[in-house]
């Protein structure tokens, strides 16, 4: 906000104002001594704190920071399937509210409703519920829309998804569903190498639906030739994909080696060794295409035990989900936070490209980062507060605190 916006609040806004002040991930880098300012659910100022006037600062509230502790954008996770004993796919008002408010009290502030391989009828009503949720008030964070993770994958490379409700990409569906709910679905996940992939991937990019490889058996040769149709991104990079070899460099080699596409990460120390996320990350974070996601399952935020992600039954033991048939990795029990603590303390990764890879990336592939991603004057107070450790100190929602 300039100085003019800053006067007329001043003048005319009668709602309390709100500081934090310390070090702080802001778009241009780290700043060791920032303020930040939000009222209304808005950002009025994120900068040094001689830019803000003084009478502003007095009248309103500072919200105290630990020593050490940093200020960073909401963490937005674009490939989540539930959390705290619930799952996307059994989508009503209950499990949302409860998926979504576990996941905020772990600072992600948005992110999308992820499905799993399922018959139609099935992906129609979670699609359904989503957007009935959507058209609400929604109190914690907050469902950009859904990304739709199957079922157009190859039999080859299911991971943790039902093989019996993998189909091949089909247009009609996808054109069925955004005529439904039109702007929904935000992603779509499928294996590139299938029949009618790269009409689907056309499709997507015609609608300004993000495209993305996963659970895939395709050559290095044939992610190039999806990529020129328009897909642009990368699932849980690594996992559910033909690997790198130097002879045969496969999907892992193009999405390593093009710098069209932006790469997820499962950054839990279990899905991908450190050593790999940091080879990705350094090809990818200078041009912001690194993206931290969870992958959780319904198991987050609970105790070991049996659970189930979509309708294949789970055991995780000492934290880590795996499908009580075959042993495969079934999603994770990460949160962003974790995820975020990982790249920083395991990983070597700067503050600064920890939180655009959580936040700012992800809010540019959705499209949303004109209103959340940064802490910009002007966007949503989508805020987190971290400790000196990387706990979680407090989190805001569009300026409101949750649990608070």
């Amino acid at each position: 906000m300039n100085d003019k916006g800053i006067a007329h609040l001043e003048k005319e806004s009668g709602s309390p104002i709100y500081l934090l002040r310390g070090k702080m991930v802001l778009p241009e880098g780290l700043a060791q001594d920032g303020l930040l300012a939000w009222t209304e659910g808005k950002i009025i100022y994120a900068g040094s704190p001689e830019g803000l006037p003084s009478s502003i600062r007095n009248q309103a509230v500072s919200v105290p920071v630990p020593d050490g502790g940093v200020i960073v954008p909401g963490f937005i996770d674009i490939h989540v399937h539930g959390g705290y004993g619930e799952d996307f796919m059994d989508a009503s008002q209950e499990v949302l509210d409860k998926i979504t408010s576990f996941h905020s009290t772990q600072g992600t502030t948005a992110m999308l409703a992820t499905s799993m391989t399922a018959p139609k009828d099935r992906l129609d009503r979670v699609l359904a519920e989503v957007d009935r949720y959507r058209s609400k008030l929604m109190p914690y964070a907050q469902l950009e829309g859904v990304h739709l993770e199957g079922p157009f994958f190859s039999p080859k490379w299911p991971g943790a998804q039902n093989p019996e409700h993998i189909v091949l990409p089909n247009v009609s569906w996808l054109a069925e569903w955004e005529k439904e709910y039109p702007g929904l679905i935000r992603q779509v996940t499928l294996a590139p190498e299938r029949e009618g992939a790269l009409e689907v991937i056309a499709w997507l990019r015609q609608q300004r639906i993000t495209a993305a490889l996963g659970h895939t058996d395709a050559t290095y040769e044939e992610v190039e030739r999806a990529i020129e149709a328009g897909l642009h991104h990368a699932v849980h990079t690594y996992n559910a994909m033909t690997p790198l070899h130097h002879r045969n460099p496969g999907a892992a080699g193009a999405v390593l080696s093009d710098s069209r596409i932006s790469a997820e990460v499962i950054a839990d120390g279990i899905h991908v060794h450190p050593a790999a996320i940091s080879i990705l990350a350094q090809l990818k974070q200078s041009a912001d295409q690194l993206v931290l996601i969870t992958d959780a399952m319904s198991a987050a935020g609970l105790e070991d035990g049996e659970y189930k992600i979509g309708d294949l039954p789970v055991i995780v033991k000492e934290g880590v989900a795996r499908l009580k048939d075959g042993g495969a990795l079934a999603g994770s029990t990460l949160t962003m936070i974790r995820g975020f603590r990982y790249l920083v303390q395991d990983v070597g990764m700067s503050l600064s490209a920890t939180s655009r890879a959580a936040s700012l990336t992800p809010a540019r592939l959705l499209g949303i980062d004109h209103r959340t991603g940064s802490l910009a004057a002007g966007k949503q107070a989508d805020i987190v507060l971290l400790n000196q450790k990387l706990g979680i100190e407090g989190v805001w929602i569009k300026g409101r605190m949750i649990g608070g």
